[in-house]
């Protein structure tokens, strides 16, 4: 099947073209016909499997016909990340481009007045994170009256975040006969009953099992020890043929700590996390995708909706708490048909999370026995040993050493015991050594020696 099969306009096809497609994935090839007729839709498929355009193309020709009003969006598209938002504002861009459609983007971490000013001219398209949406609503700056088609994107990461009340809110706010399409990875059942009750008689498109195996990523567990992973880490980094990686840490500190390690081996590496302000986040992601750095230290925001062409490898320094979390790290690679490979360093604590990912994706990740791996944690640990007991050890080595201090001071230096014990009578002029203390410590005026009567 081509993209010329599903019915797009031919300035479509012809923006799809010079992009570099010709046939669509089969996401695409299920979604688009059935956007195209305004029917309700629940996707479900897999990261990296082409989502994105499935919406976006048969938005682009639904909206070209038709004009934005103020403050009064037609169309949403509701996105967990803004790294998610600013890339589907990207595709707009890429296939609109023979398309006079307006866009405006509402992320937190920056500026609200250029969005608030976009939204005054009218737009056709609204991608918003909802945290920003509702803020901007609640201000009276936008109004969803006139929104006849909402888009809800990665709808299970929206549950993850804690997103759902907000959408349900979002929802209660738009025309009741609008077009809504839902798409996720996975489908738990929170996401299934939102799905019940916003969406009309829906079309369910499923590519793949949710949370099944991606035949074009090879997955590895490398064994390693807490202290040891950085050595086990950078001995798979100078063991594979890396173009491009990202590796995913559990926690922010993490990936700062991690990301300097590497910059002080020398290592072209860069961090992306939440902690992050908005600027230098897409600053950071522009450097990588530009090759100035190869290596993308990242926390769980870039986990889902970043696609970087090229992507050869994941490393999981830290195996994810929750196991969905492992299917959309390890869709970073392996996209669009290409090939990955993806490792996930594991301790004895990770046993309880390595055997839920592989309850979960239904697949028995191999153990990788790379090279010097499986031992070189245990000789960084016996190497590290030493310094570590020295360190536990020195509050008893210091006393040693006071005790060697005096014999060499009485050798060379006799005025330091005297120093000393200059110290203990510097108080005495504060003691009371001429009797009990009577309220008055200075010298004694003559006229009390005065008697009276005698």
């Amino acid at each position: 099947m081509k993209f010329a099969d599903l019915g797009l306009s031919d300035e479509l096809l012809r923006a799809v073209t010079e992009s570099g497609y010709d046939e669509p994935t089969a996401i695409q090839a299920g979604a688009i016909p059935s956007v195209l007729m305004m029917r309700d839709m629940i996707g479900i498929a897999q990261t990296g499997t082409g989502k994105t355009a499935s919406f976006v193309l048969p938005m682009i020709d639904i909206l070209a016909h038709g004009r934005a009003r103020a403050l009064m969006p037609r169309s949403l598209i509701l996105e967990p990340t803004r790294e998610l938002a600013a890339q589907v504002a990207e595709n707009f861009e890429k296939y609109g481009k023979y398309h006079k459609l307006s866009m405006a983007l509402l992320i937190g971490g920056v500026q609200m007045g250029d969005q608030v000013k976009a939204l005054e001219k009218g737009v056709d398209v609204l991608i918003a994170t909802p945290g920003r949406l509702m803020d901007l609503f609640e201000r009276g700056k936008i109004l969803l009256t006139g929104c006849n088609l909402l888009v809800i994107d990665e709808a299970d990461r929206m549950l993850d975040m804690g997103f759902i009340p907000d959408i349900e809110n979002i929802c209660t706010k738009l025309p009741a006969n609008r077009q809504t399409l839902l798409f996720s990875a996975t489908m738990p059942p929170p996401i299934k009953k939102l799905a019940d009750k916003f969406l009309s008689n829906p079309k369910t498109i499923e590519v793949a099992r949710p949370a099944s195996r991606n035949e074009n990523i090879e997955q590895f567990v490398v064994k390693t020890s807490e202290r040891g992973k950085r050595d086990t880490l950078r001995g798979l980094i100078e063991s594979e043929d890396i173009s491009t990686a990202i590796i995913f840490c559990n926690r922010k500190t993490t990936v700062r700590e991690l990301a300097k390690s590497l910059q002080r081996h020398g290592y072209k590496a860069g961090e992306i996390h939440g902690d992050m302000d908005q600027s230098s986040r897409i600053a950071e992601l522009d450097r990588f995708k530009a090759g100035t750095i190869n290596i993308l230290v990242a926390s769980d925001v870039a986990a889902r909706g970043l696609d970087v062409k090229g992507v050869s490898h994941v490393f999981n320094f830290d195996a994810p708490w929750h196991p969905d979390d492992y299917v959309h790290r390890i869709g970073r690679t392996g996209r669009a048909g290409a090939q990955g490979r993806a490792f996930t360093l594991i301790t004895p604590s990770d046993d309880e999370a390595i055997d839920n990912i592989q309850k979960l994706t239904g697949y028995t990740i191999p153990v990788h026995e790379a090279a010097g791996a499986s031992d070189k944690p245990a000789r960084d640990a016996e190497e590290r040993e030493p310094r570590r007991s020295s360190r536990s050890d020195r509050g008893a080595r210091r006393p040693a050493k006071a005790e060697q201090e005096p014999r060499r001071g009485g050798e060379k230096r006799s005025p330091a015991p005297k120093r000393d014990g200059a110290r203990k009578p510097a108080p005495a002029p504060r003691q009371d050594d001429d009797g009990p203390d009577d309220g008055w410590n200075g010298p004694m005026p003559g006229f009390l020696s005065v008697g009276f009567g005698s």
